[in-house]
C-alpha cells in the first residue's frame, strides 16, 4: 500500500505559488470610506444646494432621512438655510389606483416640462415600503428617460417609516428641491389610501389618475378622495380603450357636480390622457396654467399654503410627542408589563394608558427637578 504522506503529490494537488496582491488598495479604500462617511458642515450642503449640485443636494436629503439625531440636527440646519429660497415652485401631488400608469404618466408629463425650459423634480411617498419590504426604485428605473433628463430629479421615499414619517420627510425634502431651483414638484404615492391626505396636505394642485373599463369606475376609489382631486384624468385612452375611457370622463363628471363646490371656487375638470399616444397632456398643462392663474387672484393659494404650514407644525409635535413617549426609558420598561395586564383583563385599555402617560409624566417632572 502506498504511502499516505506521499498522497498529496498528485498531479492534482494546487502549489501555492506566489502572495497575490490586494485587489483594492486597503489605503485607498479606508480613505474612500473616510471620504464617504464625512458630514459637512451645513453651510457648506446650504451652498451647493442653492448653486443646483445634486450630489449636495443628495447627501442632504439622505441626511433628512437618516434616524441618527446628529444627522436630523443638521438636517435641521440645511432646511432652516434653505427656507427663505424655497415656496416658489408649483406643488403637484399625483396618485391612482395601482396599474393606472403613474410613472408612465409622469414621465411624458415630465418630458413636456422640461422641454419648456422647466427643472422638475419628483418625489415619492411609498410608506407601504415597511410592510412589503419591495422595492422602491421602481419607478425610478421605469421613468428612465426622465432619470436621464438634466432638468428633471427623481427621489424615491425612505425604504420605511410611518406614513407621518415619511410625508414629514418628503415635505422637507421638497423644500430643498425647490431651493436647488426645481420650479415643478411632482409628489406622487404608490396607491390609494390613507397617504393621499398626507399628500394633500403639502401640494398646490391635486390630481387623480384613473382607468377606465376596470368595473364600476365610480365604486373603484372613496368619495373622499375624489372630493380633494382638482382634476381627474382617465389614463391610457388609446387604441380599443378610447370609448370607455370617454364613458368614464362623462360618468366623473356627472358625479363631480354632486359634491359640494370646493372652497378654492376651482370647478375640478375631468379629461382622457395617453402617455402611449402623448393625449390630453398639452391640455392638462393648459389646465395647471388655468388653475394657479384661478387661486393666485382669488388668494386661495397664499391661505393653503399658510393652512398647511400650521397642519405640519401640530403634525410635528405630535410625532415629537409620541417619539419621546415611546423611547423614555422608564415606558420601554414598563409598557409590556401594562400591556399585558391589559390583555389579560386585569386593567381597561383607558387605565392602562392612564397609568403609562403618568409614569411618564412622573419621569419627565423627575428628570427637570420640578
Amino acid at each position: 500500500m502506498e504511502d499516505q504522506n506521499h498522497k498529496t503529490d498528485s498531479a492534482l494537488s494546487v502549489k501555492s505559488g506566489i502572495d497575490q496582491p490586494p485587489s483594492v488598495d486597503p489605503k485607498a479604500a479606508q480613505h474612500f470610506i473616510r471620504k464617504r462617511k464625512s458630514i459637512l458642515p451645513a453651510s457648506e450642503y446650504i451652498n451647493g444646494i442653492l448653486n443646483g449640485n445634486r450630489t449636495l443636494l443628495s447627501r442632504a436629503i439622505t441626511l433628512i432621512e437618516s434616524q441618527r439625531p446628529d444627522h436630523a440636527n443638521i438636517a435641521q440646519e440645511i432646511i432652516t438655510g434653505c427656507l427663505p429660497h424655497s415656496g416658489d415652485a408649483i406643488r403637484i401631488g399625483i396618485t391612482g389606483v395601482p396599474g393606472v400608469g403613474k410613472s408612465s404618466f409622469i414621465e411624458v408629463l415630465g418630458g413636456y416640462l422640461t422641454r419648456q425650459g422647466k427643472k422638475i423634480a419628483v418625489l415619492a411617498i411609498d410608506p407601504s415600503s415597511e410592510r412589503s419590504k419591495g422595492s422602491i426604485l421602481g419607478d425610478k428605473t421605469r421613468m428612465e428617460q426622465l432619470s436621464n433628463d438634466p432638468n428633471a430629479f427623481i427621489r424615491p421615499s425612505p425604504a420605511a417609516g410611518t406614513l407621518g414619517g415619511v410625508a414629514r420627510k418628503t415635505r422637507e425634502t421638497m423644500i430643498l428641491c425647490e431651493a436647488a431651483g426645481f420650479n415643478v414638484i411632482f409628489i406622487e404615492t404608490v396607491g390609494v389610501g390613507q397617504s393621499e391626505t398626507a399628500v394633500h396636505s403639502m401640494v398646490d394642485f391635486f390630481l387623480l389618475l384613473m382607468l377606465a373599463g376596470a368595473g364600476d369606475e365610480l365604486q373603484g376609489i372613496k368619495r373622499g378622495i375624489m372630493e380633494m382631486a382638482d382634476t381627474i384624468a382617465i389614463t391610457k385612452a388609446d387604441g380599443n380603450n378610447v370609448r370607455a375611457s370617454d364613458l368614464a370622463c362623462m360618468d366623473y363628471k356627472n358625479a363631480l357636480h354632486l359634491f359640494p363646490p370646493p372652497e378654492s371656487g376651482w370647478l375640478p375638470r375631468v379629461i382622457p390622457v395617453s402617455a402611449r399616444e402623448n393625449r390630453g397632456m398639452d391640455t392638462l398643462l393648459d389646465i395647471f396654467a388655468e388653475y394657479f392663474d384661478h387661486v393666485n387672484s382669488n388668494g386661495f393659494l397664499k391661505k393653503r399654503r399658510m393652512e398647511q404650514s400650521r397642519h405640519w407644525m401640530f403634525t410635528t409635535i405630535q410625532e415629537q410627542l409620541l417619539d419621546g413617549f415611546y423611547h423614555d426609558p422608564i415606558i420601554s420598561k414598563r409598557i409590556k408589563e401594562i400591556e399585558k395586564r391589559v390583555m389579560d383583563g386585569r386593567m381597561t385599555s383607558f387605565q392602562g394608558a392612564v397609568r403609562l402617560i403618568a409614569e411618564y409624566r412622573k419621569g419627565d417632572q423627575d428628570q427637570h427637578g420640578s
